[in-house]
């Protein structure tokens, strides 16, 4: 039998794994997971609410530098793809897990496949770039979720191995949209429970659908420099109506290390499944974001999004102003964040169908027919 790997590691990875492993034979595809997010509410939650199949094998990496990280990537990788006979590596996005799979896979004579691929946000600074190049000219096939995309890797030379699937995340957000606008999910998150360390609690009155702002920040960009995360926790903290951040693992650190708490508008919350954090975005009024992925998911939900960086990976989303680009300048983004909903429909259609698993599952098939 040959192997299916569909290698992941970090939260939006679980997601788009769960649309293109949906439906298909437990016993031909199979998931690694890398453990590069190895807390339970940036991992585990994801495999029990999205009813992924558990992973097969699990490195249990967890955090470290780049270099370090990713070399114990690959060594686990390897040392499992040795038991196996050649197969098909499926992999996801731009993370050290795609690097790693990416690398490893092609040294053995694997087929790679890379969903998400033709991705530039042309600054060679951040991680997640590089990540990409190196992957997309690894990789048999490229899988691309645009036609921006698509054009990008015939401009790299790519063209023949490019295919348009339309975007997994679309259909994740499909799926989910029904769910999310019954949902109030903020009343678990804060009623009860005491504050989260630096945090400013808020009481569950003030908390009303379409009148807060939901905002992540994770970048090392952005959660690195003790100055520029200064400056947007403090502009978030002035907005006018409530802001909603659940707290990613690494910006928590930096806070402490930074001794920066929420105040004002600011409020801190744990980390949230995907269903949970679709359903708030669905309700809120605004998204404030420094994540690719979160760009596109407030589109797809027709919620404008200000984004916390001077590019983006996901040109698309910038369409009618629906997506604005701000770096760190608090006046900037308080007056971004506060604008008014544009008039035009939200650019969901540059995302595809809501097809894009089924399409991928027949690029899988058909790169298995060449190793049987």
């Amino acid at each position: 039998m040959v192997p299916v790997l569909h290698i992941v590691g970090a939260r939006p990875q679980f997601v788009k794994a769960a649309v293109v492993l949906d439906g298909t034979c437990e016993k031909i595809q199979q998931v690694v997971h890398t453990g590069q997010h190895y807390d339970s509410m940036m991992s585990d939650v994801f495999f029990d609410e999205l009813n992924i199949r558990r992973p097969r094998f699990n490195l249990g990496v967890g955090s470290g530098t780049h270099g370090a990280q990713t070399a114990a990537m690959m060594v686990g990788l390897e040392d499992i793809m040795c038991t196996m006979k050649t197969g098909v590596a499926v992999l996801y996005g731009d993370t050290n897990s795609t690097l790693a799979g990416g690398l490893v896979a092609t040294k053995m004579g694997w087929s790679v496949l890379h969903v998400e691929a033709g991705l530039r946000s042309h600054d060679r600074r951040m991680p997640e770039e590089l990540n990409r190049i190196a992957v997309d000219h690894l990789s048999d096939r490229l899988l691309c979720p645009t036609q921006t995309a698509m054009e990008q890797l015939e401009k790299e030379g790519l063209g023949t191995r490019a295919f348009l699937t339309g975007d997994v995340m679309f259909d994740a957000a499909l799926s989910a949209a029904e769910r999310a606008k019954t949902q109030s999910p903020w009343g678990r998150f804060f009623a009860g429970q005491g504050p989260l360390p630096g945090d400013h609690p808020l009481p569950i009155q003030e908390i009303r659908s379409g009148q807060y702002a939901l905002a992540t920040l994770h970048r090392a960009g952005n959660t690195d420099d003790p100055h520029r995360l200064m400056t947007l926790i403090s502009a978030l903290g002035r907005m006018s109506c409530p802001v909603l951040l659940p707290v990613h693992p690494r910006t928590r650190h930096a806070l402490q290390r930074a001794d920066l708490t929420a105040s004002g508008s600011l409020h801190f919350m744990d980390p949230v499944g995907y269903l949970d954090f679709a359903a708030l975005i669905k309700h809120s009024q605004h998204v404030v974001t420094d994540s690719g992925g979160v760009q596109k998911e407030a589109i797809f939900h027709e919620r404008p999004c200000t984004t916390m960086r001077d590019t983006t990976e996901w040109p698309e989303t910038l369409t009618n102003g629906w997506n604005v680009l701000v770096d760190a300048c608090a006046d900037a983004l308080i007056q971004a964040v506060e604008r008014p909903v544009p008039s035009a429909p939200a650019p969901t259609a540059e995302f595809g169908g809501g097809q894009a698993g089924a399409l991928i599952q027949t690029h899988i098939e058909d790169a298995l027919q060449a190793h049987r």
